[in-house]
């Protein structure tokens, strides 16, 4: 049986809506309940703090690049638990122009198609009953998207809260919170967002504090009352839906290679095959009797040294892919070419299966859904395979002079350079895969 979800969500991003999901999943996990942890859109890194939050894994769903078969697999990762809470992200509506595989992969898609109602934070600086026009044009916008409530958001005063309250009373708003301005609990980031939850040392007593403030000033009871599912969700899909690219698969997994999404990964292994992780930080070779070794992305640039200098990895790596299939998205790419220019111009010799070169000095950033047509093999698809994913990176590419993979276009069905590339062996994208294409190209 499938327990019943709420998607946390606000109008924008920067709103609160990360401090309100990690404290409050924080704050249930530790009252005994099982919470299962859900994210809306291609975000990787928001995953990893909600599976610190809660002890079990955080899961993406995106209505724009998963088939409905994917979301409903993905449900049985649910099962066992007592609720399931998704975050949202942007803003609730928020997605691309264009409808992908079930909609546009705007929040509020997922919140409508699983059934779990909304919890709306809202950011009420600088104003107070005003607010509550926002709350009702986001109540109200999608009359078939279940709405529980706001929490109010960076409230300055008692009597700014009381203001904020009547406003929300007056348009008929349920208010299940409001958290005072707090600056002192925030999370580091990056030029990609978020450092990675491993990174974070101090992360046990920053969940513990944010779960703290949710307790103290969130009606926990009454979110939990408002909680709610899709009937026909109960029984969801367990067989795989993203083809694995071997039996047995070498992944590095360290804190350069970190960025493989968490349903991809489970998804091999619902199909029967085993990953084997090791450490190219740790100048490790892949398994040896692994059919297939995959790069994700990470954090490349920040180690390039380190990777320059691992030998015995590289030296492996290009004996592997003589006689088998190595991929990498994007980090995991650029680690297969020639060389990787980091943010200061110095030049950093990589594996050198790809003649691929890019650079941190020159930053540029590439951010959207990705879809592409295969005109090549890679690990697992053959050529005319339709996949989707997602990019976001800032490198730069200096030479891409190798077969391309794909015809890739993003979410608007413009044509991207970022073709990815292939020698031999050796397949490369800059988007991350996120699941296999039914609709479009």
């Amino acid at each position: 049986m499938i327990p019943n979800g709420l998607l946390i969500s606000a109008p924008a991003s920067g709103t609160g809506k990360t401090t309100l999901m990690l404290g409050l999943a924080r704050a249930l996990s530790r009252k005994g309940l099982q919470v299962q942890p859900f994210k809306s859109g291609p975000d990787y890194i928001d995953p990893a703090f909600h599976t610190a939050a809660t002890g079990r894994s955080g899961i993406n769903m995106d209505s724009w690049a998963m088939p409905q078969s994917l979301l409903d697999n993905l449900l049985h990762r649910a099962e066992g638990a007592d609720l399931i809470l998704a975050e949202g992200s942007m803003g609730l509506f928020d997605g691309v122009a264009s409808a992908g595989e079930v909609g546009n992969g705007a929040s509020a898609d997922i919140a409508t198609s699983m059934g779990w109602p909304v919890v709306l934070v809202i950011d009420v600086s600088g104003q107070a009953q005003s607010a509550a026009a926002t709350a009702k044009g986001f109540s109200e916008l999608r009359p078939e998207m279940p709405f529980a409530g706001v929490v109010l958001n960076r409230v300055a005063s008692p009597r700014h809260e009381m203001l904020s309250r009547v406003g929300m009373e007056q348009t008929g708003i349920k208010v299940l919170g409001a958290l005072p301005r707090n600056p002192d609990i925030t999370l580091p980031e990056r030029h990609l967002g978020l450092v990675q939850a491993q990174e974070k040392g101090d992360l046990h007593d920053v969940l513990e504090a944010m779960a703290d403030f949710v307790e103290k000033h969130v009606d926990v009871e009454m979110m939990l009352k408002m909680a709610g599912a899709q009937d026909h969700y109960r029984a969801p899909n367990k067989e795989a839906t993203v083809q694995p690219p071997g039996q047995r698969i070498a992944l590095a997994q360290d804190a350069a290679f970190s960025f493989v999404y968490p349903h991809v990964a489970d998804q091999w292994r619902v199909a029967g095959s085993e990953i084997l992780p090791f450490s190219p930080l740790a100048d490790e070779a892949p398994d040896p009797t692994a059919d297939i070794c995959w790069l994700p992305g990470g954090y490349p640039e920040l180690h390039a040294g380190a990777l320059a200098a691992a030998n015995h990895f590289k030296t492996s790596l290009v004996s592997f892919a003589a006689d088998r299939p190595v991929h990498g998205e994007c980090g995991g790419y650029m680690a297969m070419g020639d060389v990787l220019i980091d943010k200061d111009g110095v030049g950093h010799q990589m594996a050198g299966l790809l003649g691929l070169e890019t650079s941190y000095a020159k930053r540029k950033m590439h951010l959207g859904y990705r879809h592409a047509s295969l005109t090549k093999p890679m690990p697992g698809y053959k050529p005319g395979a339709r996949l989707r994913g997602h990019e976001f990176h800032y490198s730069t590419i200096l030479k891409q002079p190798d077969q391309p993979l794909a015809d890739v276009k993003d979410a608007n069905d413009q044509a991207i350079p970022e073709t990815g590339s292939v020698r031999g062996n050796a397949t490369g994208t800059f988007f991350h895969l996120i699941s296999e294409g039914r609709k479009g190209n």
